[in-house]
């Protein structure tokens, strides 16, 4: 299948490094000219400098800015006024015994996994509309369906950011813009590193904390190995594109079958 986003803007946050780098590269592959997101100009810069590297040739624009501040999100959408595809990628991640969550982190999670994906829809879907065609995907992961233990409110941001995808698509319904979740299994970033050495023996090779990882707290996988950022991306880049033009409001899984369900 050819995928072509020529003459398409995309816009990736959270895009510096892990999924969201591999989303921005894989984006700007088919021909989208796509805005890098992070936190500072330096983060942004770097990244940009690194994917234009990786990828002679293709260009990145640049938009800075900490999207969960008022401040950070002006300066996003003054970079990027208007966008064809919207990649809400941004999250944070960690491990807390559930009894010991306090009422920010409960807050933190919810606002930063979830609220800035509202807040950047909210902006960009009226110009989607408009132009009768655009492509919101917001970042899920296997724990909006399986809860982990380890970190419920975690858990709780990815379920409630189905539901958010689910009731845009519906706003957007008949408007030529589709709007869907990518449920993205466990996969094999620089964070992801840090959390498995979190629950296994950290003297250990990555290969064998990654095999002891999957075994003990993954063991539902079908892949049996982490995925790779690439692999999401490229569920990422069919979505956004011509191609799935019928599909919408749904939660499409990159989870390696680590969700034990037949109904995707």
């Amino acid at each position: 299948m050819l995928v072509d986003l020529s003459g398409k803007t995309a816009l990736v946050t959270g895009s510096t490094q892990g999924i969201g780098a591999a989303i921005a590269a894989g984006l700007a592959r088919a021909g989208a000219r796509v805005a890098v997101n992070g936190r500072t100009a330096e983060s942004v810069d770097k990244a940009v400098d690194r994917l234009t590297q990786e990828h002679p040739g293709v260009p990145f624009l640049r938009a800075p800015g900490d999207i969960s501040t008022d401040q950070g999100l002006a300066q996003v959408f003054d970079a990027v006024p208007q966008a064809d595809i919207l990649v809400n990628n941004l999250g944070v991640f960690g491990t807390e015994p559930a009894l010991e969550i306090s009422d920010d982190e409960w807050r933190r999670y919810f606002e930063v996994n979830v609220l800035t994906a509202v807040r950047m829809i909210r902006h960009y879907l009226p110009g989607m509309k408009d132009g009768s065609w655009g492509r919101v995907l917001n970042i899920a992961s296997d724990s909006a369906l399986v809860t982990p233990a380890e970190m419920i409110h975690y858990g709780m941001s990815k379920t409630a950011l189905l539901a958010v995808s689910r009731g845009f698509a519906k706003e957007a319904a008949g408007s030529g813009v589709t709007v869907n979740s990518v449920i993205a299994g466990p996969t094999h970033t620089g964070g992801v590193e840090d959390f498995v050495y979190d629950l296994v023996d950290r003297s250990l090779p990555w290969d064998e904390a990654q095999r002891e990882f999957m075994i003990k707290h993954r063991p539902q996988s079908l892949l049996q190995r982490l995925i790779e950022p690439e692999e999401i991306a490229n569920m990422v880049v069919y979505l956004s594109s011509p191609l799935a033009s019928a599909t919408t409001g749904g939660a499409v899984r990159v989870d390696g079958g680590y969700v034990d369900s037949i109904v995707p």
